[in-house]
């Protein structure tokens, strides 16, 4: 059986399906959207420890979890270990589960040691790790790559470091940083992981819908699966994943009223949250994640980028739904 109940440290998931922290993506609305469709986990957006340390109200902003369902992992980066120390102190007040990021890609974070760059200096993730749980209440968990490029590929060896020195669960993406997301995530180092410790480990890359998620599962030998990408604009993955891996049957897939209407709900929801402005601007992705390969769905979103008050918003998105 391949859905089941999670142990993180003394945290106990409902299942093991888990939202992957996406910066820009996983705020406060998008997370109490996808909680309706019954992940076991989410996770925040990356915070920086540094801005954390220096109480950067914006930072703090970002660990905002009300009308929120419980399980939240809270997930902060940086290579500084006082300021990783100072923020697993902060975070465990109102974190159930802290994660450490080890695997973000992006040039502005990778340019300051943090991210994926810590995969090059094993002995300071080593000192984060430490640092982290040891100012942690909650479970501590990691998430990282495969390695830096194709010449460190350190899996393995994170893995076996983090256990040793407390980390409660780790994810593993399969992909190494230079890789970003092209190609396909490797699941052969996902499974050697597997092999490597004792404690959970989750599998993370090219999770899209009911097969992939079944393949990671019986291919890689996983305790929980991540998703990411595969989630933007589709909520209900969750659902259909957990329903399929249960009954061997697929849900049918959510109508185009239904969309509008998760739409509608999630566009209210960050417009009570951000104003009108920034809402507005925010959600023309997630608009374009969630009409993806739907009829016509370049011009409406070509329509709807110039579009900066919520009643036309509204009113246009209604009719193109209404239309399809």
């Amino acid at each position: 059986m391949y859905i089941h109940k999670l142990k993180i440290g003394n945290v106990e998931l409902k299942n093991n399906l888990i939202l992957a922290p996406m910066a820009g993506v996983t705020d406060l609305p998008f997370r109490i959207i996808v909680e309706e469709f019954n992940p076991g986990l989410v996770c925040t957006e990356m915070v920086s420890s540094k801005a954390l340390f220096y109480g950067d109200e914006k930072t703090k902003k970002l660990l905002k979890t009300e009308n929120e369902k419980r399980p939240i992992s809270m997930q902060i980066f940086g290579s500084d270990v006082e300021s990783m120390a100072f923020s697993a102190q902060y975070i465990s007040q109102f974190a159930d589960i802290i994660d450490i990021n080890a695997g973000c890609p992006a040039p502005k974070v990778v340019k300051n040691g943090d991210g994926s760059k810590l995969l090059l200096d094993l002995n300071k993730l080593e000192q984060i790790i430490k640092a982290v749980v040891d100012n942690s209440k909650v479970p501590v968990t990691l998430k990282f790559r495969k390695g830096w490029d194709k010449e460190n590929i350190v899996a393995c060896e994170v893995a076996q470091i983090a256990e040793k020195n407390g980390i409660s669960a780790i994810t593993i993406h399969g992909r190494t940083r230079d890789e970003f997301y092209s190609g396909k995530a490797d699941l052969d180092i996902i499974k050697k992981v597997k092999e490597t410790v004792k404690i959970p480990v989750i599998g993370n890359g090219d999770i899209i819908d009911e097969e992939s998620a079944k393949y990671m599962f019986e291919y890689t030998g996983v305790d929980g699966i991540m998703i990411g990408r595969g989630a933007m604009g589709n909520p209900w993955i969750f659902t259909q994943i957990e329903h399929f891996l249960k009954t061997g049957q697929k849900l049918p897939k959510p109508t185009n009223l239904e969309k509008y209407e998760i739409l509608k709900k999630h566009i209210f929801l960050d417009i009570e949250e951000k104003g009108e402005n920034i809402a507005l601007n925010e959600m023309r992705k997630h608009i374009a994640w969630y009409t993806k390969n739907l009829k016509d769905a370049s011009v409406f979103r070509n329509d709807i980028n110039h579009i900066n008050n919520k009643d036309v918003l509204m009113a246009r998105i209604k009719e193109y739904f209404y239309s399809l």
